[in-house]
C-alpha cells in the first residue's frame, strides 16, 4: 500500500509527526519554565488551536454535559503524565525521559489484559524482555552509582507511561460514549473535538496544580512564549493530525515501527544539542529497548499504537 502516492504520501506524514513529537522534551527545556508552568500551557494553547481549527472546519457538535464528566478522566491521567513527564526532561534529559514513557505500550497491554480480557502472546513477553534488558544496559549496570535525583527521574518517566496508558483507556471511554450516545455517525463527536475539551479540561487541572505549587504562571521571556507556542502547535496540534491521517493509510506493523521516530529522534537531540554523553554500551541498551517496544506494540495486529508526547 504505500507504493501508492498515497502510501508514499502517508509515510512522509508519518515520519513529520513522529519527529515533531520526538522535539517536544527538547522544547520543554528550552522553555525555561517551571514543569507545571510549561505543562500548563502546553494544553491551553493546544486546546484553544484545536477548537479552532475543529470551528473552522465547521466540525463543531453540541455533546451532553455528561461527556464533559467523562472526560474528566483522561484529562486527569494526561496531566498527571505531563506532570510527571516535564519534570523527568529536567532531571534526566529529554532523550531518556521520552524513551521511558513509551513504556505505556506494556501499560496498555495489561489493561487489555484486566479490563478487556485480552491475551499475551510470545511476541509481547520478548518485547517486555528485550526492553527489559536494554534499559539495565543503559541503567541497570551504574544504578546504584547515579545520583537521587536522577534514579528519581527515571521512576518518574516509567510513572508517565503508566499516566498515558490510563489516558489512552480514557480517551476511547470518551470516543465510544460519544458515538453511542449520537443519534447517528454525522452527529457524533470529531476526535479533534474531544480532544479539544480533554486539553482545555487538562490545562485547568495543570493550572489548579499550578496554584497548590505556589508558581508564577507569568512567562519569562518571548523566547519562552515561543517554545510554548511550539511546543503546542507543531508537537501536539500538527503532529497529531499528520499520524492520524497516515494511520489510515499504513499497516499496524508499519505504523509501530515509525513511531519509534520519535525516542530516537527525543534521543539524537538530547546528545546534539544539549550535549548528553552516550556510551556504546548506552547505544547498544537504546536498541534492545527499541526492539521491545516495537515487538509489544505488535502485541494485537489489529491495534494501533498510540503516540507519546
Amino acid at each position: 500500500m504505500h507504493d501508492t502516492p498515497a502510501g508514499r504520501a502517508a509515510l512522509a506524514w508519518m515520519l513529520t509527526g513522529a519527529a515533531l513529537i520526538g522535539t517536544n522534551g527538547l522544547m520543554v527545556r528550552l522553555a525555561g519554565t517551571p514543569p507545571t508552568v510549561s505543562a500548563f500551557y502546553r494544553m491551553l494553547f493546544a486546546g484553544v488551536l484545536l477548537a479552532l481549527f475543529v470551528h473552522l472546519r465547521r466540525d463543531w457538535r453540541p455533546l451532553p454535559r455528561r461527556m464533559w464528566w467523562l472526560a474528566l478522566l483522561p484529562a486527569t491521567a494526561f496531566a498527571a503524565d505531563l506532570w510527571l513527564w516535564h519534570r523527568s526532561i529536567l532531571l534526566i534529559g529529554p532523550g531518556l525521559a521520552t524513551l521511558l514513557a513509551n513504556a505505556q505500550v506494556f501499560f496498555m497491554a495489561l489493561a487489555g489484559v484486566l479490563l478487556f480480557g485480552e491475551r499475551v502472546g510470545l511476541r509481547f513477553v520478548a518485547g517486555i524482555a528485550l526492553a527489559f534488558f536494554g534499559l539495565w544496559l543503559m541503567l541497570g549496570a551504574d544504578w546504584a552509582t547515579l545520583p537521587a535525583d536522577y534514579r528519581w527521574g527515571v521512576w518518574l518517566g516509567l510513572a508517565t507511561g503508566l499516566c498515558y496508558a490510563v489516558y489512552n483507556v480514557g480517551l476511547r471511554h470518551v470516543q465510544r460514549a460519544g458515538n453511542i450516545g449520537a443519534s447517528s455517525a454525522a452527529v457524533s463527536a470529531p476526535v479533534a473535538q474531544v480532544l479539544a475539551m480533554v486539553s482545555l479540561l487538562c490545562a485547568g487541572l495543570l493550572g489548579l496544580a499550578g496554584v497548590a505549587e505556589r508558581v508564577s504562571f507569568a512567562i519569562p521571556t518571548w523566547q519562552a512564549l515561543g517554545w510554548l507556542l511550539l511546543l503546542a502547535a507543531l508537537g501536539h496540534c500538527l503532529s497529531w493530525i499528520l499520524i492520524s491521517r497516515a494511520m489510515q493509510h499504513l499497516s499496524v506493523a508499519l505504523v509501530g515501527l515509525l513511531l519509534l521516530v520519535q525516542p530516537v529522534c527525543a534521543f539524537l537531540l538530547d546528545i546534539l544539542v544539549l550535549q548528553r554523553e552516550t556510551l556504546p554500551r548506552e547505544w547498544l541498551g537504546l536498541a534492545f529497548t527499541l526492539a521491545g517496544i516495537f515487538l509489544a506494540s505488535l502485541k494485537g495486529r489489529t491495534r494501533i499504537p498510540q503516540q507519546r508526547g
